[in-house]
């Protein structure tokens, strides 16, 4: 559709956004559904989140917007179990559509949120309430596949449609990756298994959406950027672009150019690199691989610091943590931010407010010290 586009909402989107909510719920309450979006929903608390962390989008008609959804490629916790069926290809990012609204009088808007999240990531997930009929129609037609039920937060149900679409990624690719590289993550220190690859795929994969970028070359950088961590983290960047333009195996799916690319990229995405990466591609896995999450950053940090230096005492421990929390995430720390599409700006300084709090950084320590030290036993 020509004239249609989609982009990031902004945050002075979020009257015309709760607009078009008011209009949907007006529109399901006229098809006989009374139950979905019930008290307010969803609230404007949720929007604004949405917006903040990259995850809503408005579609535009000739420049105006008419309509908007949110868009998250990473697993979701009330996917994790479900009824009455199962998900093909369970172990691979997908991503899920929430929220479809739009403004009266428009037509094809389903069609090109359905569209342009499967150029995103070749596996998406939805699911939509019993009395929903409209999507329940509109899905199918799309090819997504009725997978069984699962269970919301407040314990209600909703019907789980799923569509693979093979076309996007290489399937043989992704195969040689599951089975070849991704597990020798599970030899690096607690903080760097494979837990920490696959996130790093996730956040990768979703800053992916805002730039015209090889999605394939995007999955492999982020599968291989710490993959040199086996001769020793001072150069695992190098390595990492070392292994990545002698592997024989890229080059089935790659030219000499990608693989130069993608080892360049990988050598690049260093957080103590004062210098910035040299492709798009090397910015977007250097984002990715900051995943600055507060609670999560402490805790990789302490296991690290178990796994390096065992025999440090507590407070020796603690003394590290600090000063490497504030040499690195501190305010003229060395890490540096390359995207503006992504949440790390906003989580950055959640973190940093965490780091000033002193006590509260010393509780946070204290629970993933006996977290860890808890999993040791």
């Amino acid at each position: 559709m020509k004239d249609i586009e989609i982009v990031p909402s902004k945050v002075q989107d979020i009257e015309t956004i709760m607009a078009m909510y008011d209009h949907s719920r007006s529109v399901m309450r006229a098809n006989g559904n009374t139950q979905q979006w019930v008290n307010g929903y969803p609230q404007r608390e949720q929007l604004e989140d949405d917006i903040r962390l990259g995850h809503s989008f408005l579609i535009l008609r000739n420049g105006k917007a008419c309509a908007t959804f949110a868009f998250i490629i990473g697993r979701d916790a009330t996917y994790e179990y479900i009824e009455g069926g199962s998900w093909e290809a369970d172990t691979r990012p997908y991503g899920t559509i929430h929220r479809l609204a739009e403004c009266a009088g428009e037509h094809g808007i389903a069609e090109a949120c359905l569209d342009w999240c499967g150029r995103q990531i070749p596996s998406l997930r939805a699911d939509t309430h019993r009395d929903n009929a409209i999507l329940q129609h509109i899905l199918p037609r799309h090819g997504f596949v009725y997978r069984g039920i699962i269970y919301l937060a407040d314990g209600s149900q909703r019907l789980a449609y799923q569509k693979l679409d093979t076309g996007l990624l290489c399937e043989p690719m992704l195969q040689y990756i599951d089975s070849e590289i991704l597990p020798r993550y599970a030899h690096f220190d607690a903080a760097h298994r494979g837990d920490h690859a696959q996130q790093v795929i996730h956040n990768s994969l979703q800053l992916a959406q805002h730039y015209p970028v090889e999605i394939n070359m995007v999955y492999t950088i982020a599968a291989y950027h710490d993959i040199g961590l086996c001769e020793g983290r001072e150069r695992h960047h190098i390595v990492s672009g070392e292994l990545i333009r002698g592997d024989t195996t890229l080059r089935k799916w790659f030219d000499e150019k990608q693989i130069s690319l993608m080892a360049e990229a990988v050598e690049d995405h260093r957080a103590s690199a004062q210098q910035a990466p040299r492709s798009i591609y090397g910015k977007i896995v250097a984002e990715a691989d900051r995943d600055i999450e507060p609670q999560k950053i402490v805790q990789r940090t302490v296991q690290y610091g178990l796994t390096h230096q065992p025999e440090a005492d507590v407070e020796a421990q603690w003394q590290r943590i600090v000063e490497h929390l504030e040499e690195k995430y501190g305010e003229g720390g060395y890490l540096q931010l390359w995207l503006p599409e992504s949440p790390n700006a906003a989580k950055l300084k959640e973190l940093r407010d965490l780091i000033h709090n002193r006590s509260a950084l010393r509780q946070a320590f204290e629970n993933a010290l006996a977290a860890e030290t808890g999993r040791q036993k």
